[in-house]
């Protein structure tokens, strides 16, 4: 069976593209601050891009139990991605702690190389993971991006 691709865009926020397979999704990715601010979609039926909009709407949205295809993580990746999505909304954990968390305690650095990979933006929620003495970084989006995402959760840093 074939991917389908969902692309969408949220005002003020920027481009989603959702890549999915019989309910699972392959990979969530998302372009801050790119595209038109027009109401873009691929899938005018899909419930998941509500869900991601609502999200970033600051709205109460749990995402932890949308299904990924995580078959290609490894042990430790798969642990790291479990115990993140396990983090409530609003909460923070340093790199150091989720390691730990994952059972993988010393293993901060190998989390951040994890988050800066992560191709489940949101859904993996990698901008609940700071730094032991700050925020810490956000990939290319920024820490600014990051520090927004936080806001939505009630979290200030």
């Amino acid at each position: 069976m074939r991917a389908e691709w969902t692309r969408y865009s949220v005002p003020g926020w920027g481009v989603g593209e959702l890549w999915t397979r019989d309910d699972f999704v392959l990979v969530h990715e998302f372009r801050f601050g790119s595209g038109s601010e027009a109401d873009v979609r691929g899938n005018d039926e899909s419930e998941l891009v509500d869900r991601l909009a609502a999200f970033l709407a600051g709205d109460d949205v749990s995402l932890a139990e949308v299904p990924l295809d995580l078959e290609w993580t490894t042990p430790f990746q798969r642990a790291i991605a479990d115990a993140l999505r396990l983090l409530p909304r609003g909460e923070v954990v340093s790199y150091g702690e989720l390691a730990a968390l994952a059972g993988y305690p010393g293993a901060a650095r190998a989390v951040g190389s994890f988050c800066a990979t992560n191709r489940f933006m949101f859904l993996i929620p990698c901008h609940r993971v700071v730094g032991a003495s700050g925020i810490g970084g956000y990939g290319s989006s920024g820490v600014g991006v990051k520090r927004r995402l936080l806001a939505l959760e009630g979290v200030r840093l």
